[in-house]
């Protein structure tokens, strides 16, 4: 006799903004009567039957801060167990709106400055959002070994100091000697003005990094989360975002979207693949290949944190 299915439990839709201007983003208290009341939250609700996320946005919106969306990007999507309900929240980024955020349904709001929210409590499932969201919309990948030791370093010191970004080494053909000496200059430059350094796991490990970048296959080799407090992943198909997102990873990085000269033989996947392939994801995705600062409102419009640049990181 085949054993009873147990009842699957029943997710509901949520439509969540991240409203951002520059350098800060605007947080909402959730009202009395309501589960977690005075706790600290992302604006939006419910999607009712028959809407889109993007269309249920504009309402909640409109009802709860009196703002008319003119400019939203999709982000992230994650799914979490509250004890009165199981909720998949679809976050978007909404950086243009007609109106000034007003509260009309009883509830505080707040703008809190990017990376050191200060109002408390927050909802439990604020934790990994707020993470995802400090991460820097550019990844800088490494190409001392073609640059030069020197002249790498040299550029990133000097862009550092104006720009925080998310620093890659990844240099698979340097020997471990040279490697260590990359890394423990770019370290002492990055990490000086709040960037973070991972090494790409591919060159061996270094403790003394913020975390690893693990090639698609060591992705798909591993068996649980590596040690780090910052873990990515490069993916080129659903199979390896799958597993990024069993790992828990903190990101990922996709593509080539375009042709880049330093993977000539890879097949460019552009724009239309990368969001299929990012849609849903629970972590922030780096767009990769071929692209430059200009490119970062078209990835972000295709669901993008931001963009992975090679020799083009440096450029004006």
């Amino acid at each position: 006799m085949n054993a009873a299915r147990q009842p699957m439990t029943k997710i509901t839709e949520v439509a969540a903004a991240v409203i951002e201007r520059p350098g800060e983003f605007l947080l909402a208290q959730r009202p009395a009567g309501k589960p977690y009341p005075g706790y600290w939250e992302f604006p939006g609700g419910k999607i009712e039957d028959g809407e889109s996320p993007r269309e249920a946005l504009a309402r909640e919106l409109k009802e709860e801060l009196d703002i008319e969306v003119t400019d939203a990007s999709p982000w992230i999507t994650r799914v979490y167990e509250y004890t009165h309900a199981t909720v998949r929240l679809h976050f978007w980024r909404v950086t243009g709106w007609k109106g000034e955020p007003r509260p009309l349904e009883d509830q505080a709001i707040k703008w809190q400055r990017a990376g050191a929210p200060d109002v408390s409590p927050m909802l439990p499932a604020n934790a990994p959002v707020l993470a995802a969201l400090a991460l820097p919309e550019v990844m800088v990948v490494s190409d001392a070994a073609a640059r030069g030791i020197d002249h790498w370093i040299a550029a990133l010191s000097q862009h550092v100091v104006n720009e925080r970004v998310l620093v890659q080494i990844r240099e698979k053909a340097m020997d471990r000697q040279k490697l260590q000496h990359l890394l423990s200059r770019a370290l002492a430059r990055a990490q000086a003005f709040g960037s973070r350094v991972v090494v790409n796991g591919d060159c061996g490990t270094f403790p003394q990094c913020d975390g690893v970048h693990l090639s698609a296959k060591l992705l798909m080799a591993a068996g649980e989360r590596p040690a780090g407090s910052l873990v990515g992943a490069s993916c080129h198909d659903e199979a390896q975002v799958a597993q990024a997102a069993r790992l828990g990873l903190d990101y990922i990085v996709v593509g080539p979207v375009m042709v880049t000269a330093s993977h000539p033989e890879a097949a460019p996947i552009g724009w239309a693949r990368f969001a299929a392939l990012v849609a849903g994801c629970p972590m922030p995705a780096y767009a990769i290949g071929g692209l430059a600062r200009t490119d970062i409102p078209a990835a972000r419009r295709h669901g993008a944190h931001g963009v992975a640049l090679l020799g083009a990181a440096f450029a004006a």
